[in-house]
């Protein structure tokens, strides 16, 4: 029997309008194509997200000693477990420029400058066959740098979760003053789209209905952080005497310090992914050589200052980061898009492009490789290219000085970081056997 389909039409780039401002819409079913493979490509979004942190971490306290599914998890790297299933930790990969050092670009290219490649960053491969179907080919965020165009030029960051919010949410081209002069007249933003999204939830379905308003809810959350977040921009910072600037090297976060910083960051950039206006984004979480702050937790020095001293703050700043990062999988596993729980179709990698800030060494890197099990990614081991390196025997140890030693020299030197950015890359859709110096893909995820 055919049942005609009583659901309007939608398509993915059609918006909910009030005066001046417009709120993309969430993936709904009534944007299922009927029929064009090329469509159906378009509403099975691939997504990835490469985050890094500055400055390398605290080695012995990340560390996980036993490679495979049994593994148990390392002090910093804690706050993942209850994601088993969801991640991958990766150890013994390597840049293939030693000592590449504060070269934070070099996380998304293997190497400092590889003219195999012309320089780009794997997250611009990835962007060039995703972009035919999303608003923004990518987003980077953060305090660095991270991507790289063709020319090795780097692209422009977007370092102000307001600003983020006022491109993927708002669309207008006033300035930031006028916007809030706007919404303080007309009340909250989305206040100005409910009668269109009234209006389009009567003719929407039960499933698409209940998809619309939890999008808005989530959009909702977001818009009262940010308001919350706009107070204290108006209230001046703290005078600091001389010595406690330079110990602190950065203003206090205006969200309320770096973790409602990375959270909110974290909630804007899974909103993005589930109105599928970008597919590709990078977030360097601080500033290479400086690092960000913790006040919050007890921390006034940079990740960088930190990572020369190799102290137990370091531990601290790591397992915030992680929990944090912990926080943004919460988040994917939570939101849906029609085909399902946004972890399942985003592949999120955490790491550095150093092991050991104070030595500036690149070899035995800290990864994360988190969801993408729609796109053929399986997890639940601890991937230890040192262990595979060396199969008549290995063993950290954790109070001697192996432990240096390996990030130092490659235990392994077929297994590069380059291995791993490839791996994505084909997971992402992308038709190529080579990324930089890249010797395979890690079969051990796929």
């Amino acid at each position: 029997m055919h049942i005609l389909r009583t659901t309007p039409r939608l398509n993915r780039r059609d918006v909910l309008k009030g005066i001046g401002v417009s709120l993309a819409l969430p993936f709904l079913d009534c944007m299922l194509p009927t029929r064009s493979s090329a469509a159906t490509e378009a509403v099975k979004p691939r997504r990835s997200i490469f985050i890094c942190l500055p400055d390398g971490v605290h080695v012995r306290a990340w560390q996980i000693t036993e490679a495979g599914p049994k593994y148990n998890f390392s002090r910093s790297l804690a706050p993942l477990e209850k994601h088993r299933a969801l991640i991958t930790p990766i150890s013994g990969l390597h840049l293939a420029t030693p000592r590449a050092g504060h070269c934070q670009s070099c996380f998304l290219r293997g190497a400092e400058r590889d003219p195999g490649t012309g320089s780009i960053s794997v997250d611009q491969v990835i962007a060039e066959k995703t972009a035919a179907y999303t608003r923004f080919p990518s987003l980077e965020i953060g305090g660095e740098h991270l991507a790289t165009n063709a020319n090795g030029i780097s692209l422009p960051i977007e370092r102000n979760p307001e600003s983020i919010f006022q491109r993927f949410f708002v669309g207008s081209k006033d300035g930031i003053a006028k916007q809030r002069r706007n919404l303080n007249r007309r009340g909250s933003m989305l206040d100005t789209v409910l009668d269109d999204a009234r209006s389009l939830n009567r003719q929407l379905g039960n499933d698409d209905r209940g998809r619309l308003q939890d999008y808005i809810a989530a959009v909702r959350e977001v818009e009262v952080r940010l308001e919350r977040a706009n107070a204290w921009l108006d209230k001046p910072l703290p005078k600091l005497e001389p010595a406690q600037e330079a110990r602190v090297n950065k203003k206090p976060s205006a969200a309320g310090g770096f973790g409602e910083y990375l959270r909110i960051t974290y909630d804007l950039i899974a909103l993005a992914f589930q109105a599928d206006l970008t597919r590709v984004v990078t977030f360097s979480t601080g500033q290479e050589n400086t690092g960000s702050v913790s006040p919050e937790i007890g921390i006034t020095m940079g990740r960088h200052g930190l990572s020369h001293r190799q102290n137990e703050d370091l531990v601290k700043s790591d397992i915030y980061n992680i929990e944090q990062f912990s926080y943004f999988l919460d988040r994917l596993v939570e939101l849906r898009d029609v085909n399902g729980p946004l972890i399942d179709s985003t592949m999120a990698l955490i790491g550095s492009q150093m092991s050991n800030g104070c030595g500036h060494v690149t070899a035995n890197l800290p990864f994360v490789l988190a969801g993408g099990k729609g796109l053929g990614l399986k997890h639940g081991s601890h991937v230890d290219f040192n262990a595979a390196g060396k199969p008549d025997g290995f063993k950290y140890d954790m109070e001697g000085g192996s432990i240096e030693s390996v990030c130092i020299r490659p235990v392994n030197q077929r297994a590069r970081h380059s291995n791993l950015l490839l791996t994505m890359a084909q997971k992402m859709g992308v038709e190529r056997e080579k990324f930089g110096d890249s010797t395979g893909v890690i079969s051990e995820v796929m």
